[in-house]
C-alpha cells in the first residue's frame, strides 16, 4: 500500500517497489547514501537478515542497519566480546541438568523464557542444584530458590562485586584456571576490595547475611551456570553488568566446560541470527568489523561494490539523526518502534519528519500506521530459511502454508527493490543465500541447508564434516586468554526525588510477546491478559490510597499513561512495574533514552515516577 492524501491505497507489486527505489535514489542522491536507515528484525529469517544488511551496505552505500537486539542484548554484544572474544550463551539449556548450582540474575526466566525457565525450576524443586535468584521483585523462581536476594533496581554490578568479593575473601576461586586461562585478576581484586557486604547492603539492599551465603553456595558448587537476561542488559550500565558477570564465571572456572557457563537468555526468537549476520551498526556477518580494511576489502570482492569504513547509526541514533535533520529515510522490517522504542513520544515526533518511511510486517503496526509504504510480509509459516536460537542452534524452518494473500517473503521483496535501484539480487531461493553466508562467514562455515534437514547445529561449525558446538570456550578463549575487566557500581541516570518519588522498570509477561503484534490478535491470551497494568507493593499502594483494580496515572518527565493499579506483595516497596505490550497504555511512553556509552542500549529498568488517582 502508498499512502495517498493521508490514506492508503492498494498497489501492485510492481508499483510499490518501483517508487520506493525512485524514492530511495533519489534521497541517496540529493543528501548522502547515510541519510537512510535501515532495521533489519528479530523474528525473520537468517538468510533474510543477511539480505537487508547486505542492502543497506551494498545497494544503499551504509552502515546505517541496525535492529531490536541494540533495545535487548547489545550489552551483551559488547560485554561478552570484551571479556570473551565472542558474544553468545556459553552452553547449551541440556546443561541445566548437570549443573549443581544455578545463579539466575536480571531475568524472569518463567515468564519471558518459559521452557528454560521450567528446567529451572524442576532442577531446583528436585533438589539436584541450589539456586541463587537475583532480582527486586520475588518472581515464580525466588519462590523455589534456596537464596533469593532482592537488589534495588540498577544495582547489579555493586551486588556482583559484592558476591565475587566474598569468593576472593572466602578462598572460592580457582587459582589454576585464573592462572592459566585470564588476565586482569590483581586488578579485579583490588577493585572489589572495598566492596564488603555491609557496603553492598547498604547501596542494594540486599542483606550481608545473604549474600555471604548466596557467594559461598555458588562458590562450593562443582559446576555453577549463571542465567541472565534484560534485567541485567537494559541499563546505562548494562555492559558493566554483563562484565560483572564474566568476572564471576571466570575467578570461579566456570566456563568452557558442561554444567557451567554465562548464558545470556535472547528476547525473540532470532535475535541471535540477527546479530551474526550482520545488523548491526559496526559489524558484518559474523561479526566482523566494518572498520576493518581487511575484512572490508573480503566484503567488497564477494558483493562487487566499494563499502563504506564508517559505523553507522544504532536504532535510537537513526531517531535522533531524523530530528537533527541527518536521516531523511528509513526502511523498517519487522520492527515496531512506536511501542518497543523508549520515550515514543519522541520516535513518533521524528518519524512525522521523515520524508520517506517504508515499513514491511506481516501485520499494520503501529509503525506502520505512520509509513509512506506498506509492504505486507510471508510470515515464518510461509516461508524457509533458518533461525538462529539463544543457544546458538541453528535449525532450518519449512512453509507449512503458501503465504497468505499477496505477501512475499522479506528476502524476495528487499531483492526486487535493490534490482531497481541498481544493485541486482537474483537471488532463487533461501538456500541459495544461506551458501552466500557460510563462505562469508567463518562460525557458520560448516553449516549447509542440507545438514540442517538431518538435524540442527550449534556455531561455531567451522567445516561441513564439524558436529557442531555444544559449549564454548573449552581450552581457550577466542581472544586468548579471558579478560578480567574490573567494573564499579555507578547509579542510573535517573533516580527518584520528590516530585517523581518511585522507580518504573518495564518488562514482559507470559501471555504476551514483545509488542503484541501478534499475541494480541489471539482471544485466548487476550483472556488471560485483557490490558495494560502497573503493579505496585501494599504499602505503596496504601500511602497512596490505591486500591487493586483501581484506575491510576503514572507521569514521568518524557510522558504519561493511564492504567490499571495490580497491588500485589512480589513488587518491591518504592517501585513499579509495568509490562511494554500495550499500546493503549504504553509503558515506552514512560521510559528513560539515556545510553550505555559502549552498547548503546537504553536505560529500560530504571526511571522515576509518580502514581497519580485518576
Amino acid at each position: 500500500m502508498i499512502k495517498k492524501d493521508g490514506k492508503f491505497a492498494k498497489v501492485s507489486w510492481d508499483e510499490a517497489t518501483d517508487y520506493i527505489a525512485k524514492r530511495l535514489k533519489e534521497i541517496k542522491e540529493k543528501n548522502t547514501a547515510d541519510s537512510i536507515g535501515v532495521l533489519a528484525s528479530a523474528k525473520i529469517t537468517n538468510e533474510e537478515n543477511y539480505i537487508i544488511q547486505k542492502f543497506a551496505r551494498a545497494t544503499i552505500g551504509t552502515n546505517n542497519v541496525d535492529h531490536c537486539a541494540r533495545l535487548c542484548h547489545s550489552s551483551t554484544v559488547s560485554g561478552l566480546a570484551q571479556s570473551f572474544g565472542t558474544a553468545a550463551m556459553t552452553n547449551s539449556i541440556s546443561d541445566i541438568d548437570d549443573a549443581d548450582c544455578i545463579l539466575v540474575i536480571g531475568s524472569n526466566t518463567t515468564e519471558a523464557h518459559p521452557v528454560i525457565g521450567f528446567k529451572i525450576r524442576q532442577a531446583a524443586r528436585t533438589g539436584r542444584a541450589n539456586l541463587i535468584v537475583i532480582d527486586p521483585r520475588k518472581i515464580k523462581l525466588a519462590e523455589v530458590a534456596n537464596h533469593w536476594l532482592s537488589q534495588k533496581p540498577g544495582t547489579d554490578v555493586a551486588a556482583v562485586n559484592g558476591l565475587i568479593h566474598v569468593l576472593i575473601k572466602e578462598g572460592l576461586v580457582d587459582e589454576q584456571f585464573i592462572k592459566e586461562r585470564t588476565e586482569g585478576y590483581e586488578e579485579l581484586k583490588k577493585a572489589v576490595e572495598d566492596m564488603t557486604p555491609a557496603k553492598v547492603e547498604e547501596i542494594t539492599g540486599i542483606p550481608a547475611d545473604d549474600l555471604v551465603a548466596a557467594a559461598k553456595a555458588f562458590g562450593k558448587a562443582k559446576n555453577a551456570s549463571v542465567f541472565y537476561s534484560m534485567g541485567i542488559t537494559q541499563h546505562s550500565h548494562g555492559t558493566d553488568n554483563v562484565l560483572s558477570l564474566a568476572n564471576l564465571v571466570m575467578i570461579t572456572g566456570n566456563i568452557g566446560r558442561p554444567g557451567a557457563g554465562l548464558n545470556p537468555l535472547r528476547g525473540q526468537n532470532n535475535v541471535q541470527g540477527a546479530c551474526d549476520m550482520g545488523c548491526l551498526n559496526t559489524v558484518y556477518p559474523g561479526y566482523q568489523q566494518v572498520s576493518d580494511d581487511n575484512v572490508k576489502k573480503k566484503f567488497e570482492a564477494a558483493w562487487d561494490t566499494e563499502l563504506s569504513p564508517n559505523p553507522g547509526l544504532t536504532v535510537t541514533e537513526l531517531t535522533d539523526g531524523v530530528l537533527e535533520g541527518k536521516i531523511k529515510a528509513m526502511y523498517i522490517v519487522g520492527e515496531n518502534p512506536m511501542v518497543s522504542d523508549p520515550d515514543i513520544g519522541h520516535v513518533k515526533k521524528a518519524f512525522s519528519k521523515l520524508d520517506f518511511l517504508v515499513v514491511q510486517d506481516i501485520f499494520l503496526t503501529e509503525t506502520a500506521q505512520l509509513a509512506d509504504v506498506v509492504l505486507p510480509s510471508a510470515s515464518f509459516a510461509e516461508k524457509e530459511g533458518t533461525f538462529t536460537n539463544t543457544e546458538r542452534r541453528v535449525q532450518l524452518s519449512k512453509p507449512a502454508i503458501k503465504p497468505i494473500g499477496k505477501s512475499r517473503p522479506d528476502w524476495q521483496i528487499i531483492s526486487e527493490v535493490s534490482t531497481k535501484m541498481g544493485y541486482p539480487m537474483n537471488y532463487n531461493s533461501a538456500e541459495e543465500i544461506f551458501e552466500e553466508v557460510r563462505q562469508l562467514t567463518p562460525i557458520y562455515c560448516g553449516i549447509t541447508h542440507e545438514r540442517l534437514k538431518k538435524g540442527s547445529l550449534q556455531f561455531p561449525c567451522l567445516d561441513t564434516d564439524h558436529p557442531g558446538t555444544p559449549v564454548l570456550h573449552v581450552g581457550k578463549f577466542p581472544r586468548g586468554k579471558g579478560l578480567i575487566k574490573p567494573t564499579q557500581y555507578i547509579a542510573s541516570k535517573e533516580l527518584p526525588d520528590e516530585q517523581y518519588p518511585l522507580i518504573l522498570s518495564t518488562g514482559r509477561t507470559l501471555p504476551h510477546f514483545h509488542t503484541g503484534t501478534m499475541t494480541r490478535k489471539v482471544d485466548g491470551l487476550n483472556e488471560l491478559s485483557p490490558g495494560g497494568y502497573a503493579e505496585i507493593n501494599p504499602e505503596d499502594a496504601s500511602k497512596l490510597k490505591i486500591i487493586d483494580g483501581q484506575r491510576i496515572k503514572l507521569v514521568t518527565r518524557r510522558g504519561e499513561i493511564t492504567t490499571m493499579a495490580k497491588v500485589v506483595s512480589y513488587c518491591p516497596a518504592g517501585a513499579i512495574f509495568v509490562p511494554f505490550h500495550f499500546a493503549e497504555a504504553a509503558a515506552n511512553k514512560l521510559t528513560n533514552t539515556a545510553l550505555d556509552p559502549v552498547s548503546k542500549i537504553p536505560e529500560y529498568k530504571v526511571c522515576a515516577v509518580r502514581v497519580e488517582k485518576v
